[in-house]
């Protein structure tokens, strides 16, 4: 057993070249080899055990192995794995759209499935973009994104990305989109709500010189994950809202990381109320299981697509695997689950406990702001808190708190020196709990 486990690590180092990694570092490391998974733990090939911190990538919501998605997607796969969408429907693709129509705003009656939340966005932009050159609008073109936004690393998705680190290389690839200030409080010298105002102000004159040529807004409701967990002031997104229909431009809300109970609601949307023209949802769509995505549209939207054969209206896009039968099945077992368990409304009470844990790092000199909402947790590593003066980036301190924290028995994944806390919805507060003393104990290790 043990030269098998040799054999794996040589092979991954050899044929595999990883996400969003060095992989000069990696290749120096002792990475960890994932077995199986048992509830809100990952086990690895030698049978070590660690609390999947971080969802597996913000993806798990009712933990690993759990039996009625498994039982989901057996039964399904005893009936036929996958078929195309392309001109034809197939019993779970058609149930799963009715299920997430009537747990997103009222507004939005139509599902385009795709694979994942890239996909999902690209066809977002792609839908707003044709549906104002049907409309006969040919200068609605453009689309005005915040900074520091994250929408994918498929090219339409990176183009309206704003993040340097993953974006900037790609520049000559990509279209121009249109930048507005998202409301980063802690950066901001001043109050939040001269931060509201500031970039709201911003906002509004940034539409009022470009309404006649912008397509959509599109925006992270709430909270900019990838950008370091940045969280909106209250009714931040219900202003953008109204600003997008007074001056008739699509609002295109990113639920990727948001949606299925991150949060606190089901989608960030709930919170102001909101109800976009164009909704994109991914990974909790399946509770962590398969790949799928979904982008969302009003009737107005989709019924701009109708017309005849010979008119070419069509929306030409699509994927192989689109409404794969086995996503979906997931994705209804997972639903279900957020139904028969109430799990949305245990939600409140385990962000009230993870803020208060954490706050026992509010003095440390070396963390700055802790940004939690829902069960979205951001912690910010800081060389110099009076100053808020930034590691290094060479220094790795986010890197290596995480490496503290499997050591203790915890897998988590930083955004640069901000460490990422986002456990599956279904953890326990008990379990959360000791997560987080992993996580204060790694802090305390690695940033003295």
């Amino acid at each position: 057993m043990k030269q098998l486990h040799k054999n794996l690590r040589k092979k991954n180092k050899q044929y595999i070249w990883h996400p969003f990694t060095q992989m000069k570092d990696y290749l120096e490391s002792e990475p960890t080899i994932i077995d199986r998974g048992e509830g809100i733990f990952l086990i690895d090939v030698d049978g070590n055990r660690f609390y999947d911190g971080v969802s597996s990538l913000w993806v798990n919501v009712h933990g690993h192995s759990n039996s009625d998605i498994n039982n989901a997607i057996i039964d399904q796969i005893k009936k036929i794995s996958h078929s195309t969408l392309l001109g034809q429907a197939n019993v779970p693709a058609v149930l799963l759209a009715e299920k997430i129509v009537s747990i997103t705003p009222s507004n939005l009656t139509r599902v385009f499935y795709s694979d994942s939340g890239s996909e999902a966005v690209e066809i977002g932009l792609k839908i707003a973009y044709q549906y104002w050159k049907l409309k006969g609008k040919n200068k609605k073109r453009s689309f005005i994104a915040m900074t520091n936004a994250y929408h994918g690393d498929t090219i339409g998705a990176t183009s309206v990305g704003g993040m340097d680190l993953f974006h900037a290389t790609y520049q000559d690839l990509l279209f121009k989109t249109c930048r507005t200030p998202y409301p980063d409080v802690y950066r901001f010298d001043g109050s939040v709500e001269e931060c509201r105002i500031d970039c709201l102000t911003k906002l509004n004159n940034l539409i009022k010189s470009k309404h006649d040529q912008t397509a959509g807004l599109i925006v992270e409701p709430l909270v900019q994950g990838a950008a370091g967990m940045i969280l909106m002031p209250d009714g931040f997104m219900k202003h953008i809202e109204s600003i997008c229909i007074d001056h008739n431009i699509l609002l295109l809300t990113d639920e990727v990381a948001t949606g299925f109970g991150r949060t606190g609601k089901m989608f960030a949307c709930e919170h102001d109320e909101v109800k976009p023209d164009i909704m994109m949802i991914a990974k909790g769509l399946t509770g962590g299981y398969l790949p799928l995505a979904a982008t969302l549209t009003t009737e107005a939207v989709y019924s701009e697509f109708l017309g005849e054969y010979s008119e070419k209206k069509t929306f030409f896009h699509g994927h192989s695997y689109t409404g794969n039968q086995l996503g979906c099945a997931a994705a209804i077992a997972n639903i279900d689950l957020f139904e028969k368990t109430r799990l949305i409304e245990s939600l409140p009470q385990k962000s009230l406990l993870i803020s208060k844990r954490l706050g026992e790092l509010s003095s440390h000199p070396h963390v700055g702001d802790i940004r939690i909402k829902g069960m979205m947790t951001g912690i910010e590593l800081i060389k110099d808190k009076n100053s808020k003066l930034d590691y290094p980036w060479e220094e790795k301190m986010g890197i290596k708190v995480c490496d503290e924290c499997r050591k203790q028995g915890m897998i988590i994944r930083p955004l640069g020196n901000v460490v990422v806390f986002m456990p599956p919805l279904v953890s326990t507060n008990e379990e959360l709990s000791e997560m987080i003393s992993i996580l204060i104990k790694a802090i305390n290790i690695v940033c003295k």
